[in-house]
Protein backbone atom coordinates (compact mmCIF):
# COMPACT_ATOMS: atom_id res chain seq x y z
CA UNK A 1 0.00 0.00 0.00
CA UNK A 2 1.43 3.28 -1.27
CA UNK A 3 1.15 6.81 0.07
CA UNK A 4 -0.94 9.64 -1.29
CA UNK A 5 1.13 13.32 -1.31
CA UNK A 6 -1.87 15.99 -0.63
CA UNK A 7 -2.91 18.35 1.18
CA UNK A 8 -4.38 17.82 4.57
CA UNK A 9 -5.84 18.96 7.70
CA UNK A 10 -4.03 17.67 10.91
CA UNK A 11 -6.91 18.28 12.58
CA UNK A 12 -9.49 16.41 10.74
CA UNK A 13 -10.93 13.41 12.93
CA UNK A 14 -10.24 9.68 12.60
CA UNK A 15 -6.68 9.94 11.83
CA UNK A 16 -3.43 8.28 13.24
CA UNK A 17 0.22 9.85 12.81
CA UNK A 18 3.21 8.00 12.33
CA UNK A 19 6.94 8.99 12.58
CA UNK A 20 7.97 8.13 8.52
CA UNK A 21 11.21 6.42 8.97
CA UNK A 22 13.65 6.44 5.64
CA UNK A 23 14.79 3.84 4.08
CA UNK A 24 13.46 0.69 2.07
CA UNK A 25 9.91 -0.60 2.41
CA UNK A 26 10.50 -4.36 3.18
CA UNK A 27 7.88 -7.35 3.41
CA UNK A 28 8.57 -9.66 5.68
CA UNK A 29 6.87 -13.22 6.26
CA UNK A 30 8.00 -15.31 9.49
CA UNK A 31 7.11 -18.04 11.83
CA UNK A 32 8.03 -21.56 12.85
CA UNK A 33 11.44 -20.61 13.15
CA UNK A 34 11.97 -18.75 9.27
CA UNK A 35 12.05 -15.45 7.62
CA UNK A 36 11.91 -14.24 4.00
CA UNK A 37 11.82 -10.58 3.24
CA UNK A 38 11.10 -9.36 0.06
CA UNK A 39 11.42 -5.55 -1.36
CA UNK A 40 8.78 -3.33 -2.50
CA UNK A 41 9.61 -4.52 -6.01
CA UNK A 42 9.30 -8.04 -5.01
CA UNK A 43 13.39 -8.57 -4.72
CA UNK A 44 14.30 -11.13 -2.33
CA UNK A 45 16.41 -9.28 0.27
CA UNK A 46 16.52 -12.32 3.20
CA UNK A 47 20.61 -12.67 2.18
CA UNK A 48 21.10 -8.82 2.27
CA UNK A 49 19.68 -8.27 5.98
CA UNK A 50 20.71 -11.20 8.34
CA UNK A 51 20.66 -9.49 11.43
CA UNK A 52 16.91 -8.65 10.82
CA UNK A 53 16.36 -12.25 9.46
CA UNK A 54 17.55 -14.11 12.68
CA UNK A 55 15.31 -11.73 15.24
CA UNK A 56 12.35 -12.42 12.90
CA UNK A 57 12.40 -15.81 13.06
CA UNK A 58 12.51 -16.04 17.00
CA UNK A 59 9.08 -14.44 16.92
CA UNK A 60 6.66 -17.66 18.04
CA UNK A 61 3.73 -19.07 15.81
CA UNK A 62 3.09 -17.98 12.45
CA UNK A 63 2.76 -17.65 10.07
CA UNK A 64 3.00 -13.95 9.57
CA UNK A 65 3.29 -11.23 7.18
CA UNK A 66 4.41 -7.48 7.91
CA UNK A 67 4.79 -4.35 5.80
CA UNK A 68 7.92 -2.03 7.04
CA UNK A 69 10.77 0.20 6.43
CA UNK A 70 14.57 -1.49 6.45
CA UNK A 71 16.25 1.41 7.94
CA UNK A 72 20.07 2.65 9.34
CA UNK A 73 19.02 4.46 12.90
CA UNK A 74 22.07 7.14 14.11
CA UNK A 75 22.69 7.30 17.65
CA UNK A 76 19.48 9.45 17.99
CA UNK A 77 17.00 6.68 16.91
CA UNK A 78 17.06 8.76 13.40
CA UNK A 79 16.85 6.97 9.98
CA UNK A 80 19.80 7.95 7.88
CA UNK A 81 19.18 7.01 3.83
CA UNK A 82 22.67 7.63 2.59
CA UNK A 83 23.89 5.00 5.22
CA UNK A 84 21.29 2.98 4.56
CA UNK A 85 21.91 2.64 0.90
CA UNK A 86 25.42 2.19 1.79
CA UNK A 87 24.68 -0.88 3.19
CA UNK A 88 21.83 -2.55 1.06
CA UNK A 89 24.04 -1.81 -2.22
CA UNK A 90 26.15 -4.30 -1.33
CA UNK A 91 23.57 -7.18 -0.97
CA UNK A 92 24.85 -8.44 2.15
CA UNK A 93 26.22 -8.20 5.30
CA UNK A 94 30.23 -7.61 5.90
CA UNK A 95 32.49 -6.49 8.51
CA UNK A 96 31.56 -2.89 9.74
CA UNK A 97 28.55 -2.76 8.19
CA UNK A 98 25.71 -0.80 9.67
CA UNK A 99 23.03 -2.56 11.66
CA UNK A 100 19.90 -2.58 9.78
CA UNK A 101 16.55 -2.15 11.91
CA UNK A 102 13.48 -3.34 10.64
CA UNK A 103 10.45 -0.25 11.81
CA UNK A 104 7.55 -2.10 11.39
CA UNK A 105 4.21 -0.41 10.76
CA UNK A 106 1.29 -3.00 9.78
CA UNK A 107 0.48 -6.87 10.48
CA UNK A 108 -1.19 -8.33 7.29
CA UNK A 109 -0.88 -12.20 8.35
CA UNK A 110 -2.07 -13.27 11.75
CA UNK A 111 -0.97 -16.80 12.60
CA UNK A 112 -2.25 -17.43 9.43
CA UNK A 113 -5.02 -15.61 9.16
CA UNK A 114 -5.53 -12.61 6.29
CA UNK A 115 -6.34 -9.41 8.58
CA UNK A 116 -5.67 -6.97 5.75
CA UNK A 117 -9.60 -5.83 5.58
CA UNK A 118 -9.47 -5.39 9.13
CA UNK A 119 -9.19 -1.43 10.44
CA UNK A 120 -5.68 -0.63 10.76
CA UNK A 121 -5.82 0.38 14.49
CA UNK A 122 -7.02 -3.22 14.98
CA UNK A 123 -4.18 -4.60 13.07
CA UNK A 124 -1.69 -2.23 14.92
CA UNK A 125 -2.96 -3.47 18.33
CA UNK A 126 -2.38 -7.00 16.74
CA UNK A 127 1.47 -6.05 15.71
CA UNK A 128 2.09 -4.28 18.94
CA UNK A 129 1.31 -7.73 20.84
CA UNK A 130 3.26 -9.75 18.04
CA UNK A 131 6.16 -7.34 19.08
CA UNK A 132 6.10 -6.80 22.55
CA UNK A 133 8.63 -8.63 23.67
CA UNK A 134 11.37 -6.19 22.29
CA UNK A 135 13.97 -7.91 19.97
CA UNK A 136 17.23 -6.48 18.53
CA UNK A 137 17.18 -5.15 14.53
CA UNK A 138 13.21 -4.87 15.06
CA UNK A 139 11.40 -1.64 15.80
CA UNK A 140 7.53 -1.39 16.26
CA UNK A 141 6.58 1.47 15.09
CA UNK A 142 4.31 3.74 17.70
CA UNK A 143 1.27 5.88 16.31
CA UNK A 144 -0.22 9.19 17.78
CA UNK A 145 -3.94 9.67 17.68
CA UNK A 146 -5.02 13.19 16.47
CA UNK A 147 -7.94 13.17 18.82
CA UNK A 148 -5.57 12.69 21.58
CA UNK A 149 -2.46 14.64 20.86
CA UNK A 150 -1.65 17.68 19.08
CA UNK A 151 -0.04 17.26 16.01
CA UNK A 152 1.48 20.63 15.32
CA UNK A 153 3.20 20.19 18.75
CA UNK A 154 4.65 17.36 17.77
CA UNK A 155 6.10 18.74 14.58
CA UNK A 156 7.24 21.83 16.44
CA UNK A 157 8.75 19.55 19.30
CA UNK A 158 9.95 16.50 17.67
CA UNK A 159 9.87 16.86 13.65
CA UNK A 160 11.58 20.05 13.18
CA UNK A 161 14.07 20.47 15.75
CA UNK A 162 15.20 16.53 15.10
CA UNK A 163 15.17 17.54 11.88
CA UNK A 164 13.22 14.29 10.97
CA UNK A 165 11.62 13.83 7.31
CA UNK A 166 8.21 14.16 8.62
CA UNK A 167 5.18 12.08 9.26
CA UNK A 168 2.76 9.65 7.80
CA UNK A 169 -0.36 10.49 8.15
CA UNK A 170 -3.01 6.84 8.07
CA UNK A 171 -6.91 6.88 8.70
CA UNK A 172 -7.84 4.44 11.73
CA UNK A 173 -10.70 2.74 9.93
CA UNK A 174 -8.68 2.31 6.65
CA UNK A 175 -8.00 -1.57 4.79
CA UNK A 176 -4.84 -2.41 3.87
CA UNK A 177 -4.85 -2.00 -0.47
CA UNK A 178 -1.64 -3.56 -2.03
CA UNK A 179 0.16 -1.92 -4.45
CA UNK A 180 -2.51 1.18 -4.42
CA UNK A 181 -1.85 4.71 -3.58
CA UNK A 182 -4.37 5.48 -1.59
CA UNK A 183 -5.61 8.46 -0.01
CA UNK A 184 -5.64 7.12 3.38
CA UNK A 185 -2.68 6.76 3.62
CA UNK A 186 -0.42 10.37 3.35
CA UNK A 187 2.80 11.30 3.72
CA UNK A 188 3.02 15.09 4.97
CA UNK A 189 6.97 15.99 4.74
CA UNK A 190 8.46 18.52 7.11
CA UNK A 191 9.39 21.60 5.17
CA UNK A 192 13.01 21.59 3.23
CA UNK A 193 13.54 17.65 4.71
CA UNK A 194 15.44 16.35 1.97
CA UNK A 195 16.83 18.08 -1.27
CA UNK A 196 14.00 18.11 -3.57
CA UNK A 197 16.46 16.81 -6.57
CA UNK A 198 16.86 13.40 -4.37
CA UNK A 199 13.90 11.35 -5.20
CA UNK A 200 12.07 12.14 -8.64
CA UNK A 201 8.86 10.40 -8.91
CA UNK A 202 7.77 11.96 -12.07
CA UNK A 203 6.76 15.06 -13.73
CA UNK A 204 3.48 15.62 -11.16
CA UNK A 205 5.04 14.67 -8.37
CA UNK A 206 4.10 17.14 -5.42
CA UNK A 207 5.87 17.84 -2.56
CA UNK A 208 3.08 18.55 0.83
CA UNK A 209 5.02 19.90 3.53
CA UNK A 210 4.79 21.00 7.12
CA UNK A 211 6.49 23.35 9.25
CA UNK A 212 6.87 26.47 11.15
Amino acid sequence: MLLDERPLDVEEPGWIYEIKFDGWRLMARFGDGKCELRTRQGANATGWFPEVVQALATVEGGPYVTDGEGCVLDEMGRSDFDRFQDRARRRRWYEGADPVVYCVFDLLIDQGEDITQLPLIERKARLAKLLEVPRPSVLFVNHFDNEEHDIHSIVRDAVVPFELEGLVAKRKNSVYQPGIRSSDWVKVKRRNAIPAQRFKRGPKSKDISIGL
